[in-house]
C-alpha cells in the first residue's frame, strides 16, 4: 500500500452525531467503476496524517508514508455516479477512523478502484421479500440496496430494521422515513435500547432488533410474517447482534446461506 497514490478527494461530511459521519469520497482523475449494492471498497490515508481530537494515539507508531487500509461498505447507489458514499463510527483507538474524521472537505485520501464484497441481492430469487437488520454503522449497505432497487421494486416488500442505543444515533433516519412514506413496498422500523437518555418522548419501537423479530412487527407492516419460503433476511452489524438474531431466525427455521449450503438468511460481521 506504501507505493499507491492518493487518489481521491473528500467532496462532502456531515456529522450526523457525535462520533458518527456521513463521508462522499470523490474519485479524482478516474472513473468510478460499477459495482453491487451491498459491496464494499477501501478507503486509506498515510500514517502521517494527523488524528482527530479526542482519539488515542497509535500504539506503535506507524510509518509515516505508509497508507493504512481499511474496509467500509458502500452506502450511496450503484447507479453510475461521481463519488462514493461511506457512513463511519470514529473508533478512537483505530488506526484509520480518527484520520478520516480529521479531514476537511477537499482533503485527499485513497480509494480503491474496485468494490468487493457477496453480501448483496444478486442471488436472491427476484419475488422473495427482504428484512435487512443492523446496529450502527451496519444499515450502509441497506442504504445502497434501498437507494438502487426500491424505485425497480415490482410488488416485494422491504423492510430495514435499524438499532441503536439513542435516537440521534439512527443515521439516515429521515431518509427513511420519508422513502417509507412514497412507497407502498418500504417499511422502516427503527429501535433504541436507552430510552431513558431521550430529550423527549421516544414513541417508537425500544430495546433490541431481535425484539422486532420476536415481537412480530413486520406482520403489523406487512400484514404477514417473514417465512422461509417466501423471505430472506440480512444481518450486519456487531457480532452480538448477530448472534441474536441467528437464534431467533432459527427457531422459526431459518438456514443460513453459506458456500456449502443455500439458505434464507445471509450474514456481514462488521468486526
Amino acid at each position: 500500500m506504501a507505493t499507491r497514490e492518493i487518489n481521491a478527494v473528500l467532496s462532502q461530511k456531515i456529522e450526523v452525531a457525535p462520533g458518527l459521519i456521513v463521508i462522499r469520497v470523490a474519485p479524482d482523475g478516474w472513473e468510478l467503476g460499477p459495482f453491487k449494492p451491498g459491496q464494499y471498497a477501501v478507503l486509506g490515508l498515510p500514517g502521517s496524517a494527523p488524528r482527530c481530537e479526542g482519539s488515542d494515539a497509535d500504539e506503535p507508531e506507524l510509518p509515516p508514508d505508509k497508507v493504512i487500509p481499511r474496509a467500509y461498505s458502500i452506502a450511496s447507489s450503484s447507479r453510475p455516479g461521481e463519488y462514493l458514499e461511506f457512513y463511519i463510527a470514529l473508533v478512537r483507538s483505530g488506526a484509520l477512523t480518527p484520520r478520516l474524521f480529521n479531514l476537511n472537505i477537499g482533503d485527499r485520501l485513497w480509494l480503491s478502484e474496485k468494490m468487493l464484497g457477496n453480501f448483496t441481492l444478486e442471488k436472491i430469487p427476484t419475488d422473495a421479500h427482504i428484512v435487512m437488520v443492523a446496529t450502527g454503522t451496519g444499515l450502509a449497505p441497506y442504504m445502497s440496496m434501498v437507494r438502487t432497487y426500491l424505485s425497480e421494486n415490482t410488488g416485494q416488500q422491504m423492510a430495514v430494521i435499524h438499532g441503536a442505543r439513542h435516537s440521534w444515533d439512527l443515521g439516515y433516519r429521515s431518509e427513511l422515513e420519508a422513502l417509507q412514506q412514497i412507497s407502498p413496498f418500504l417499511t422502516y422500523i427503527p429501535i433504541i435500547s436507552r430510552v431513558a437518555d431521550e430529550p423527549a418522548p421516544w414513541k417508537g419501537a425500544s430495546g433490541y432488533v431481535q425484539d422486532v423479530w420476536t415481537e412480530r412487527l413486520i406482520k403489523k407492516y406487512w400484514g404477514f410474517s417473514p417465512k422461509p419460503n417466501h423471505t430472506h433476511v440480512f444481518l450486519c452489524g456487531n457480532p452480538a447482534m448477530i448472534a441474536a438474531m441467528e437464534k431467533v431466525l432459527q427457531a422459526d427455521r431459518f438456514v443460513e446461506n453459506t458456500k456449502k449450503q443455500p439458505g434464507q438468511y445471509h450474514v456481514e460481521k462488521y468486526w
